[in-house]
């Protein structure tokens, strides 16, 4: 089964968001310190050859908690405009708080792991959620650490 496009983690959300600013900042981000210019080229590469990005409203809403900086509002203007480009799946929150993780990863993420499947599979760099994602079957988690590393 062809993938249509994939789940990006919040983390992984502000990058795309600070790299598309200015990618010279990412290194003096607070957010995404973690990551290089290199990094940010990386994802941009993978979600270039995907036909959609999905997002859950959980997500959006803790990238916009990570990217608020009243000091700065280039950062959710951005948001804005990867929003209008994504593809927004909804979960419940009764659902989500159905699923067996919640108590361990919190609602955003087990509302990702509902909505993750073969077809739109999850790329993440948090590790507790890319091995919850992995157990649900092959295909359906990858972890941007490994890729990394490539």
């Amino acid at each position: 089964m062809p993938v249509a496009g994939a789940f990006i983690d919040a983390n992984l959300l502000v990058l795309m968001v600070v790299g598309s600013l200015d990618r010279s900042s990412i290194p003096k981000h607070r957010r995404v310190r973690q990551f290089t210019a290199e990094d940010y080229d990386r994802l941009m590469g993978i979600v270039g050859r995907m036909k959609r990005v999905f997002v859950t409203p959980n997500v959006l809403t803790e990238t916009s908690n990570l990217l608020a900086d009243r000091s700065d509002p280039r950062f959710l203007r951005q948001l804005g405009s990867l929003i209008e480009n994504s593809d927004e799946i909804t979960v419940a929150s009764t659902t989500a708080a159905g699923n067996r993780m919640f108590s361990r990863l919190g609602l955003s993420d087990a509302a990702l792991l509902e909505a993750i499947s073969t077809e739109r599979p999850l790329i993440t760099v948090d590790f507790d959620l890319y091995g919850a994602a992995a157990a649900k079957g092959e295909g359906v988690a990858f972890n941007f650490t490994y890729m990394q590393d490539l």
